[in-house]
């Protein structure tokens, strides 16, 4: 009766890998047992932003600033690769972010278009972020 309802499924690539993840982050917010990722309770993605604002670590993408609890994000697939996840941390963040905000007829939530951005939600100015990105050797 139950088999039925479970599957099993090769993840081969990184798309498939984030569309995963990102499904699997944004259930609690669609089932609208929570508005934002970082309230979502159980989800790998609360356990990040939590890691980050706890520690207010800076950079977000640096794999040693990461939480040694999950498998980090290691940035773009390249030769010689770190151990982790083939995309960086910020980008899934704002993958989530658009993600949880798109409207589906067949799901009951979505963020809503009221709420902040999540770097406002995290608490970083978005003027800083912007040096952090484009001028990231200089700090560190």
């Amino acid at each position: 009766m139950w088999e039925g309802r479970f599957k099993s499924q090769g993840l081969l690539d990184g798309k498939a890998l984030a569309a995963c993840m990102a499904y699997v982050d944004l259930n609690p917010i669609r089932s609208r047992m929570a508005e934002t990722p970082e309230t979502s309770d159980h989800t790998s993605i609360q356990q990040r932003i939590r890691y980050h604002t706890e520690t207010s670590n800076l950079d977000l993408n640096a794999v040693r600033q990461q939480s040694q609890n999950l498998l980090p994000f290691a940035g773009n697939p390249r030769l010689h690769m770190p151990d982790g996840l083939p995309f960086k941390y910020t980008d899934y963040l704002e993958l989530i972010e658009w993600t949880g905000r798109i409207l589906r007829d067949d799901k009951k939530g979505a963020i809503p278009a009221t709420t902040a951005d999540i770097l406002s939600r995290m608490n970083i100015d978005s003027k800083h972020w912007v040096y952090l990105t484009q001028d990231f050797e200089n700090p560190f």
